[in-house]
């Protein structure tokens, strides 16, 4: 007979953090690539999942990733209690589209957009979903111009520094991706170098708000200065998206003099990934328009919802509910000054742990952290040892820490990049600069004699 548990408050939660005991299971019999002809108790795939899952690196040690990595035990729970409910189903989850709604007017006001609770957008999958459906916006806009050949070839201007999105969006909607080459001074898009590209069949600009490459923002009310003499000389009319994914979550709350959003009026849809510096567990991005004429009708689809309709507007389908529903939470539970604290913190973080590393004489730094709390950092001329000799040996110690060449034109630059994010505290900084140096000893060891250095003496 089958026993039910109903468990409530305290009890439920606990019981999300909870281990079964290891189980005795033959490995040998479960199949890797085809489905086994017999189940299992839960206890024992989970085990096995579970095992294997130990193979992974520690989440809050990877410096690589944007993603977050911790949440509240509170937020947890929610998400596990909206787990099932699927996002798409306005009518049947109103109160999960209540709060989508509700996320989306307070990103539109958080940068400074004019339609006050009727603000346009809505949630994604991730910021990559979210820059295809700014970008196929420009491009039905561009589409309904006047004056251009209906056979001309669309094209979207940005620096070599963006995120491989933006290249599958050109190729998947056939655009010319122009790949606006970088600089060892201006390693992303400058406001003469996007000009330079511009023509009256450019869909738009993509500025970047936080590099990945280094955590630079570029200079958005720059560029769209640029543009707008070009408008006014008779040139092209290019409207702006601004690729907020990292910066525009961290912008408006320690950089609030900083002009990069719709305060900017060619800034025509902005990006942001809620499960980057919005906090929040993968995946939920968003993408709002500066207003309802920016969003082309043909774009749009209505829905049922609370017995009304609601626009919408996604690539993907079916996903959960509960990304979004843990965006409503970090909302509610950090308020502004709570987000600007933890941003200001991660800033914080990242210059003071970067002024540590430029100090060292094996190491240059890139960029300082002053921006997007991230940075990269080069090996000196001389030194014994590549970047990625250290990314290789601090992993021994947990770390993990990418090594990679910066983009075209000055690929000749390898580098470290370490992302600096809520839960990589000053005390784990401290630490990580231990065995950054300890890594380094190891790796000079071993460059200037062949013998292997062993790690273990018994």
């Amino acid at each position: 007979m089958a026993l039910h548990i109903h468990e409530s408050g305290e009890d439920a939660q606990r019981s999300l953090h909870v281990r079964p005991r290891p189980i005795n299971i033959d490995a040998d019999s479960i199949p890797k690539l085809r489905m086994p002809a017999r189940g299992m108790l839960p206890g024992a795939a989970y085990e096995i999942v579970h095992d294997e899952l130990l193979l992974d690196g520690v989440a809050r040690l990877n410096l690589a990733t944007f993603v977050t990595t911790w949440m509240d035990q509170e937020a947890e729970l929610l998400m596990a209690e909206c787990a099932a409910k699927n996002m798409i189903d306005k009518d049947e989850y109103p109160q999960t589209a209540e709060l989508e709604r509700r996320c989306v007017n307070i990103l539109a006001s958080l940068w400074h957009a004019a339609e006050g609770e009727n603000a346009t957008g809505c949630s994604t999958t991730g910021s990559s979903e979210a820059c295809m459906l700014g970008g196929l916006a420009l491009l039905r806009r561009w589409r309904a111009r006047p004056g251009h050949e209906k056979t001309a070839t669309p094209n979207l201007v940005m620096g070599a520094n963006v995120q491989v999105c933006w290249e599958k969006f050109c190729r998947y909607w056939d655009v010319e991706a122009r790949l606006v080459p970088v600089s060892a001074e201006h390693t992303h898009l400058t406001a003469e170098t996007a000009l330079a590209h511009c023509d009256e069949n450019t869909i738009g600009v993509v500025a970047v708000l936080g590099s990945t490459f280094d955590g630079a923002y570029e200079p958005v009310a720059q560029i769209a200065a640029a543009l707008d003499a070009l408008a006014e000389g008779g040139g092209p009319d290019v409207p702006i998206h601004v690729d907020g994914a990292s910066g525009g979550m961290v912008a408006p709350f320690i950089d609030p003099d900083l002009e990069w959003d719709f305060r900017i009026k060619r800034v025509q849809s902005i990006n942001t990934s809620g499960h980057k510096y919005g906090l929040v567990y993968p995946g939920v991005g968003w993408v709002v328009w500066r207003e309802r004429g920016a969003l082309p009708d043909e774009l749009v689809f209505s829905v049922d919802y609370l017995g009304g309709h609601m626009p919408t507007f996604s690539l993907n389908f079916s996903r959960p509910g509960a990304q979004v529903v843990a965006q409503y939470y970090m909302f509610l539970r950090l308020g502004f000054e709570g987000y600007r604290d933890t941003q200001q913190t991660s800033r914080d973080t990242a210059i003071w742990l970067a002024e540590q590393i430029g100090a060292l004489d094996c190491f240059e730094l890139v960029s300082r952290g002053d921006e997007l709390p991230v940075f990269a950092f080069s090996c000196a001329v001389g030194t014994p040892f590549t970047v990625y000799d250290v990314s290789d040996a601090i992993r021994s110690r947990g770390w993990l820490v990418p090594a990679y060449k910066m983009p075209a034109a000055i690929d000749d630059i390898s580098v470290l990049r370490i992302v600096v994010r809520n839960g990589f505290t000053r005390d784990l900084a401290e630490l990580f600069l231990d065995d950054l140096q300890r890594a380094v000893r190891t790796v000079a060891r071993r460059g200037s004699d062949p013998e292997p250095v062993t790690s273990f003496h018994h």
